[in-house]
């Protein structure tokens, strides 16, 4: 055998991802401005409304038009148009309209904007020992412990007795308060701390601190009113919002970190934030989307909500909305039935954008480093994700693996294989398998995070654009 025969086959031999900083070069200055939008993001992007609303702002600007606005004009579908269609505020699509009949199908990439969070529950203001809390119940997974004295922001959405709608946002200006969960000194923590961690923080042990200012009253009026400190906090809300105690009933509020998006390491080429997962892979896919000029096929970014609890409710995965989505677009080409519908969904081929972990070296015994992903060396694919035996996965076939590789190779993306973790440690899911119930073609595909479903995640900068750049390349050019 020749000794140039020899090489190739040794290049081929082992599957080496390089790392994406190396591949980007003299682009890094178009790196940290693409994240420094990123970051923006991030920082208002706090609940999944406030995604959608943003998302809805930056398309606006860009020239989409809701589909509502373009069936009372009797307008009809034409190459180049950019519209969308946004349900109960919550999940959001949005599409470019191709040159290729409706028919041929979408080039559709598919994220989530919702996160791990605290929400309140229907009856959560409470006064224990001089001191108001709120009550909440914990939303997706989490580790409890990680967001005991973490300071909180509070976001919300109340519907008052009258029908009015008030939004809270608290937390997040310098000028403004944060809020907390207390925890146990060490001194006196020797039975929590002889418990397993997952018992260490209980669900019920969530109450968030609110105030500890009585209202003030009158000498004689002391001894007769009880929970001053709740009736404190319960004046300040009217006073400031208009509300009532039992306005919570028809509310919601939810509290996260109060921790906008910063840089991480001297070299600024980490981003820490909370809710990375998923809105790194929202933002990747909109940028991607409003690039696009005149596309060969109808590109699709569905942004949706409530993965992290199943994809679950109306505006989840497991809802109508895509369905609905494409509706509206044949009735507008003026073709609609539902068999073109289906034909449509079969048809199209999808990226489930969502995020992979990211080996971790302090963690590196749950990972196999052979396929792990790892930061800082470029988007991750994952054939399949679910759990131990593959349970609740989209396992990708391999014709549809082999053509984003080869889309990917051509367009210079540096990526990389993965999956999550050793086959008996766990395991996730996305909502690749309820976009593959249409019979689509769908590939798991998204940013590598350390610290994922903590209150703050991390992701490397050039993973971001690298996402961003394979998901244009996936627009312009999966046939």
């Amino acid at each position: 055998m020749m000794e140039s025969d020899i090489k190739e086959l040794q290049k081929h031999l082992t599957y080496k991802t390089e790392l994406a900083w190396d591949a980007i070069g003299e682009q890094r200055d178009e790196v940290f401005q693409f994240c420094e939008g990123y970051k923006d993001f991030l920082s208002y992007s706090k609940t999944e409304r406030r995604c959608a609303s943003e998302i809805r702002r930056i398309a606006e600007q860009k020239g989409f038009v809701p589909i509502e606005q373009l069936k009372q004009d009797n307008a009809k579908l034409m190459p180049g148009m950019k519209v969308y269609y946004m349900q109960r505020n919550k999940t959001i699509a949005l599409a470019v309209i191709g040159k290729q009949s409706l028919e041929s199908g979408f080039n559709l990439i598919g994220s989530h904007i919702d996160s791990p969070r605290l929400d309140l529950k229907q009856k959560p203001l409470y006064e224990d020992e001089g001191l108001a809390f709120f009550d909440t119940h914990y939303y997706g997974g989490i580790k409890k412990y990680q967001w005991v004295i973490t300071p909180l922001a509070i976001y919300g959405t109340i519907i008052k007795a009258d029908g009015s709608k008030v939004e809270i946002s608290v937390g997040d200006k310098d000028s403004d308060p944060v809020f907390c969960i207390t925890d146990l000194l060490p001194h006196l923590a020797k039975s929590q701390m002889d418990k397993k961690m997952s018992e260490g923080i209980t669900g019920e042990g969530l109450n968030v601190l609110v105030g500890s200012m009585p209202l003030d009253v009158s000498e004689e009026e002391k001894d007769n009113i009880k929970e001053r400190v709740k009736l404190a906090v319960l004046q300040m809300l009217q006073q400031k919002y208009g509300i009532t105690e039992e306005d919570f009933i028809s509310a919601e509020i939810e509290l996260v970190p109060a921790f906008n998006a910063r840089d991480l390491g001297f070299d600024r080429s980490m981003i820490i934030s909370y809710a990375q997962d998923d809105r790194v892979c929202a933002y990747t896919s909109l940028q991607a989307l409003l690039s696009l000029n005149n596309p060969d096929k109808t590109c699709v970014a569905l942004f949706a909500d409530k993965e992290e609890i199943g994809s679950v409710g109306n505006t989840g995965m497991e809802s109508v909305f895509l369905d609905r989505f494409v509706s509206e677009l044949v009735a507008l080409d003026g073709k609609y039935n539902e068999l073109m519908v289906k034909r449509i969904l079969l048809n199209t081929k999808a990226l489930s954008a969502d995020v992979s972990d990211g080996l971790d070296p302090n963690y590196a015994e749950v990972e196999d480093k052979r396929n792990a992903a790892y930061i800082g060396r470029g988007v991750a694919i994952n054939k399949y994700t679910g759990s131990r035996g593959k349970y609740g996965a989209s396992d990708a076939h391999a014709e549809f693996v082999g053509e984003v590789r080869k889309v990917f190779n051509d367009s210079n993306i540096v990526w990389q294989a993965s999956e999550l973790g050793k086959v008996d440690e766990g395991g996730g899911g996305t909502i690749a398998m309820f976009l593959a119930r249409y019979g689509m073609d769908v590939l798991d595909c998204g940013v590598p995070l350390l610290s994922m479903h903590a209150p703050l995640e991390v992701s490397s900068k050039a993973d971001v654009y690298m996402t961003y750049k394979a998901y244009k390349a996936f627009y312009e050019k999966v046939k």
